[in-house]
């Protein structure tokens, strides 16, 4: 399905086979069959290589990943690929299964728990290592797709709540580009307070403390308009707050409420990182990832230009209605209104000429495979097959969710494939890696 919506993707009348390799589908055609072929090696490789090679196989990658930023070519302001003639090869995709081989080795020795700091820590290195390189190598999108890492350690014991205070995070993240700094300190002052009301169930003493802070914050405030002082109110927030944050903790090492020292730190991490997001979004962003960050916020709008390939794919897919166009006669695909339609919006191709019927097809069929998978991965008799598993349903959960909302406007474009449609080597071959070394390990689980 890929391959023929590659080729409805850049279909010339000049080149009409399917099997000319002069064109992006014929190209495809032989990363698919090259595809088969490593697909076949890894299934005749004995499944006990992965585990024992596994930390191997991560720091080869790593050392590949510093020669990128050595000997690597820029393509789409990215410094992330290796030229080898007229061949281009992105080491970044296949650092993905070797991460994950590493985190499953790590969590499989015997004893691992992930009950205290050390563990988070081991873990913690071994994916921040390779998302550091891509970052200096300014793909942003690759190093995104670290993070569904964070659901691995969930199956495999991490508290709820650090899954549920890791989205928050992200929420929080956005919430920051839209409100001002003095709306988000106060509202995360609140939920704090709310949250202490609701664990110490000591409402009074919450009651006190929300009007000395807030009530010290307005007095503030009239004192420096009486005396012109020119000082913003959030600076003036801030006062009470450095007073109230030691209050606070005596109150709760007095009193021995450990839950009130949680909600402190909980406050104390939100507030910092709330104020490193300008940062961030300023030093670490490339334009053009803050532009369509800005975009799908609505902060910023340019139809003409940075919001050009989402507004297209809407249109696209928008145009198919519900059975599409048919093979072959999308008009914005047809005329290349939507640039890079072969690669990181291979999707919209499907919605245009293949309808909702098509898409619900297309994704219907992804959600089998990660159902699939998970049971695979639950049917495991070794952790580290099984950790490896959660690790391969992640990575491709967040392909495919990310990159379907790129196309619909949901998330900001990062430029990730979608696994098994998009155009590229790289990316069709660390996903058929990722994928047959756990159905490798599923065939030899009764061994």
């Amino acid at each position: 399905m890929g391959w023929l919506n590659i080729y409805a993707a850049v279909f010339s009348e000049d080149h009409m086979s399917i099997f000319d390799i002069s064109q992006r589908y014929g190209m495809q055609l032989i990363w698919i069959l090259t595809a088969i072929l490593i697909a076949i090696v890894i299934l005749s490789i004995d499944a006990r290589f992965f585990n024992i090679f596994a930390n191997y196989l991560y720091f080869i990658i790593l050392l590949i990943l510093v020669l990128v930023l050595l000997f690597g070519v820029e393509v789409n302001a990215s410094k992330s690929w290796i030229q080898l003639g007229s061949f281009r090869i992105q080491p970044a995709e296949f650092a993905k299964f070797t991460t994950a081989l590493a985190v499953a080795k790590i969590m499989s020795v015997y004893g691992f728990r992930l009950n205290k700091f050390s563990s988070y820590a081991k873990v913690g290195m071994v994916i921040l290592v390779p998302v550091l390189l891509i970052i200096l190598q300014k793909d942003i999108g690759t190093t995104m797709v670290f993070s569904a890492f964070i659901w691995v350690l969930y199956r495999e014991g991490m508290p709820g709540w650090v899954l549920i205070f890791f989205v928050f995070l992200v929420g929080l993240f956005i919430l920051v580009l839209l409100f001002n700094k003095l709306t988000i300190l106060a509202g995360l002052l609140i939920l704090s307070l709310i949250l202490f009301a609701l664990i110490s169930r000591k409402y009074r003493d919450t009651l006190r403390f929300s009007f000395a802070i807030f009530g010290l914050s307005v007095l503030l405030f009239g004192i420096s308009e009486f005396f012109d002082l020119n000082i913003s109110p959030y600076k003036l927030l801030l006062i009470p707050i450095g007073i109230g944050v030691p209050f606070a903790l005596f109150y709760a090492f007095r009193h021995k409420l450990s839950s009130v020292l949680y909600i402190i730190f909980f406050f104390i991490i939100t507030s910092v990182f709330s104020f490193s997001v300008d940062y961030i979004f300023n030093n670490v962003l490339a334009s053009h990832h803050r532009e369509r960050v800005n975009d799908m916020l609505g902060i910023e709008s340019d139809p003409l230009g940075w919001g050009y390939n989402v507004n297209q794919s809407k249109i696209a897919i928008g145009s198919g209605g519900l059975t599409g166009k048919g093979f072959l006669n999308g008009t914005q695909t047809k005329y290349n209104f939507v640039p890079e339609q072969s690669t990181d919006f291979i999707f919209c191709t499907v919605g245009e000429e293949w309808g909702f019927v098509g898409s619900f097809v297309v994704i219907a069929l992804f959600v089998f495979l990660l159902l699939r998978l998970i049971m695979i991965a639950e049917r495991q008799r070794e952790s580290f097959a099984r950790i490896y598993g959660y690790g391969v349903v992640a990575i491709l959960f967040f392909h495919v969710g990310v990159n379907i909302g790129m196309t619909i406007g949901l998330f900001p474009v990062i430029g990730i494939p979608l696994p098994f449609f998009s155009y590229g080597g790289s990316s069709l071959w660390s996903f058929t890696i990722l994928l047959f070394i756990l159905l490798k390990f599923d065939s030899s689980r009764m061994d």
